[in-house]
Formats: C-alpha cells, structure tokens, sequence
C-alpha cells in the first residue's frame, strides 16, 4: 500500500513532484507506462533477477491497481452510477 510514513515520503516526494509536472494531460498512456518500467527496473537492477523480485514487482503493480481502483476508479462510477441510473439492478447490490 502507498501509505508510507512523512519521513518516507520526503525521501521521494522532490522527485517524484518534478517528474509529475513533466507530465500533462497529454502524456500518451505508452509514455506512462515507459516511467513506471524505468522506475520498476531501476529497482530490479539494484534488487537483482529473480523470482521473489520479480514477484515483488507484479504484487506492487497489483496492489498499486488494485487501490486506484478502489480509491479513485469506484468512486467516479459510483457517482456515474448514481447520476445515470445504476444499470445493473439487483445485481448491484444497490
């Protein structure tokens, strides 16, 4: 999960403020992904090849989707949901 502690973040956060202003709204999604592979290989060559690092990439990559979704792409459809008419009825579960 991204919730890592204030003295963490400071770590990263110069950073990662200056590659986000680099990125505008339009940033292809290739160039996206082009960031986070650096960024994922970066860490693999300081971590070295193998299968629990590889496995630690997937997880975060996972766990990184996982509560976007859960945050910020639920969210947004809920309120799509509740402004369109849910369209999934009873299966909804709303």
């Amino acid at each position: 999960m991204p919730y890592i502690t204030q003295e963490q973040r400071a770590l990263y956060d110069a950073q990662l403020a200056g590659l986000a202003e680099a990125i505008t709204d339009e940033t292809p999604d290739g160039d996206l992904n082009y960031i986070v592979t650096r960024i994922l290989a970066g860490w693999l060559g300081k971590r070295g090849l193998g299968y629990t690092a590889l496995a630690d990439v997937v997880k975060v990559l996972e766990t990184a989707k996982l509560e976007f979704y859960r945050r910020v792409a639920a969210p947004y459809e809920d309120g799509k949901a509740a402004l369109n008419g849910d369209v999934y009825g009873e299966l909804g579960g709303g």
